[in-house]
């Protein structure tokens, strides 16, 4: 990672600040813009040592080499490219866009004026995630049936995106990521409780190639805090507590005359409760070294693709 590297930062609200201070610890924070004068003032007393600006213009004309977008999604389009044209490389907050059609014309603009695009899909930078698709790879499990991904809390309640789009980007961009693959059939539905256009609690199912299928519950009206992957191969099992930072191994399955077989279970691997770091310092070196990240523009676009056919159905089916 070369701290020779200098970062601004548009948008350093209630995640914006998480970016701004793993930035900062890593020597490379110039700038932070926002258009709050409260923000601005709680940035100047925490990091004196920063550039203050009040809008996004002034960041993609500064003098860095970088930017780094947490603003609301529907910024996030016309800030990329404000940034890309201006010869900026640029790491954007998930979700990338909120259209498919937004997302390609954000990649092309990249690609014409060859500039690093990353998109935060968090989850990407975990270990623990990296270390899952590569066991699921080996067969230690048998053949992938099924990934079942709880993302659930009574949290912050949104009035411009559903419990989907708000909460469960991550988990998409994951699921595909460790299939490997992108999905040939989405499914979607779900429940508006507190709000008549957004749904609270969303259910999403996606068929992937090989018989493998993946489901998602988001929801922030749930009574307890759940973030857990649980995948299920036909000679075992994996869970992923993203609460414990486990995965644990259940050799359980069903046996040729259909009875439980229990071989007991065993923690794999550990994982970090603090991935935004890792994923930080994979854009540091891929502006430096101009290879494609992990989580490229072009990557996330499958993302964005099946976030808007869910979009499509749950508007279809009212919800």
């Amino acid at each position: 990672m070369d701290q020779d590297v200098r970062v601004a930062v548009v948008g350093a609200g209630r995640w914006g600040q998480h970016l701004v201070r793993n930035l900062h610890d890593l020597g490379v924070l110039a700038a932070v813009a926002d258009p709050d004068p409260a923000i601005r003032e709680r940035t100047r007393f925490t990091y004196p040592d920063v550039k203050l600006l009040d809008d996004a213009a002034s960041a993609a004309s500064s003098d860095v080499e970088a930017v780094v977008i947490a603003t609301p999604a529907s910024t996030h389009a016309p800030l990329c490219i404000q940034a890309l044209e201006a010869g900026k490389h640029v790491y954007v907050e998930k979700p990338f866009t909120l259209t498919v059609a937004d997302a390609e014309r954000v990649v092309e603009v990249a690609e014409r004026a060859g500039m690093t695009l990353m998109v935060g899909h968090l989850l990407l930078y975990q270990p623990a995630v990296g270390f899952l698709r590569d066991y699921l790879a080996s067969g230690a499990i048998g053949r992938v049936a099924f990934l079942h991904q709880d993302r659930l809390n009574l949290g912050v309640v949104r009035s411009a995106e559903n419990a989907l789009w708000s909460l469960g980007v991550h988990d998409v961009a994951a699921m595909l990521h460790i299939v490997g693959d992108v999905p040939t059939a989405v499914d979607a539905w779900g429940q508006r409780v507190l709000q008549p256009h957004v749904e609270d609690d969303v259910h999403l199912h996606m068929r992937f190639p090989g018989d493998t299928e993946g489901h998602l519950h988001a929801s922030w009206l749930w009574p307890e805090r759940r973030r857990r992957l649980t995948i299920v191969g036909t000679e075992a099992m994996v869970v992923y507590d993203e609460e414990g930072h486990e995965v644990v191994v259940c050799r359980r399955r069903a046996g040729d005359d259909l009875g439980v077989v229990d071989d007991g279970s065993e923690v794999l691997f550990t994982g970090d409760p603090a991935p935004l770091r890792h994923e930080l310092i994979h854009f540091l070196n891929r502006v430096v070294d101009g290879a494609e990240p992990l989580s490229s523009g072009r990557a996330a676009i499958p993302v964005i693709r099946v976030l808007e056919e869910s979009a499509r159905q749950l508007a279809r089916f009212g919800g």
